[in-house]
């Protein structure tokens, strides 16, 4: 089968390269997927950089998300059958012609939901849903986040419409800040207009929880914003950069720092409160209520290549690797 592989850690562009590869055969309580669809996500190219929280043995196939159909059961699976429809995150060497999982890690899609949608329904959507509630925001409450016009940051506004807390949206330049506000987001401000500072403080209630996915000065940036007594919360590092933040701000409101890493704490809610917040989001996604689009697919002989273009300022959708018949 065809497969992704990267032979040594480095820029993706670089190091990713497409190789034949033995059909993977389920363990006991694996099942095994024909992939359909899998997006491009900010910690597939972590890993495949060697910065991100773990550091696969190599040579490796990276991917941790997608869509397909499941194609060879495992001994004990039950409950699922073959050629059924399935999403699954957390999962490794997804990019793929096939991939095995465990069986407790795929979620049943119907028909209802788009392949865009549900081959990342999960990792993304599941992280911004497990931050809201650790957030412990009441409706009406406000929260800002910055880089706010990336799936993260539309996912928080979907999910917080839901639940009626007021989201401040910060985003870089005049095309994001338009692509929001056509979106029905409100209030967002473009961190590149002189005042912006200004116009963020004025724009809505008291902050009292900050999402930074940038790093760098910008987590000072978001303090500033917070009132006393407020959070803030570490969700990435677009920029590259350490956090930084002045001691000031941090000692006169007693403001609190902190970190949110999806994988750690989808394991530490536990299976009942996973399922609970899944079950929510396919809810949403086959209402019509939650839609990730996909901008363009590459195959996976061009992985290199889409790894780029997931890197590059302006999309409006992820990136994704595809498998068709």
């Amino acid at each position: 089968m065809r497969a992704v592989v990267i032979e040594r850690f480095g820029e993706p562009e670089e190091v990713l390269t497409t190789a034949e590869r033995p059909l993977p055969e389920p363990a006991p309580g694996e099942v095994r997927i024909r992939l359909a669809l899998s997006p491009i996500h900010n910690h597939d190219l972590a890993i495949v950089r060697g910065v991100y929280g773990y550091k696969p043995q190599l040579p490796a196939v990276p991917g941790t998300e997608g869509v397909g159909r499941i194609d060879a059961l495992g001994d004990g699976v039950t409950g699922l059958e073959i050629g059924q429809r399935v999403a699954v995150s957390g999962a490794q060497a997804v990019w793929a012609e096939y991939f095995v999982a465990k069986a407790a890690q795929l979620v049943p899609v119907p028909d209802a939901v788009s392949d865009e949608t549900a081959s990342q329904l999960l990792a993304m959507p599941l992280s911004a849903l497990m931050l809201l509630e650790d957030l412990r925001l009441s409706a009406g409450d406000w929260m800002v986040i910055n880089a706010a016009n990336g799936a993260v940051g539309r996912l928080v506004n979907v999910l917080a419409r839901q639940r009626g807390i007021n989201v401040l949206n910060l985003v870089r330049g005049p095309a994001s800040v338009k692509s929001l506000r056509e979106l029905g987001f409100e209030p967002v401000i473009d961190t590149e207009s002189a005042d912006w500072l200004v116009q963020a403080a004025a724009a809505g209630g008291p902050i009292a929880r900050a999402v930074d996915q940038v790093g760098g000065p910008a987590a000072d940036d978001l303090l500033s914003l917070l009132a006393p007594g407020g959070e803030l919360i570490s969700f990435g590092a677009l920029s590259g950069k350490p956090l930084i933040v002045n001691p000031g701000g941090l000692i006169f409101k007693q403001a609190v720092v902190k970190g949110f890493w999806g994988s750690k704490r989808a394991e530490e809610i536990g299976a009942d409160n996973r399922r609970r917040l899944i079950t929510e989001l396919v809810g949403l996604a086959a209402r019509g209520e939650l839609r990730l689009d996909i901008e363009t697919s590459y195959p996976l002989e061009s992985a290199g290549e889409a790894a780029a273009a997931s890197e590059r300022p302006g999309r409006n959708a992820k990136i994704a690797l595809s498998v068709r018949d």
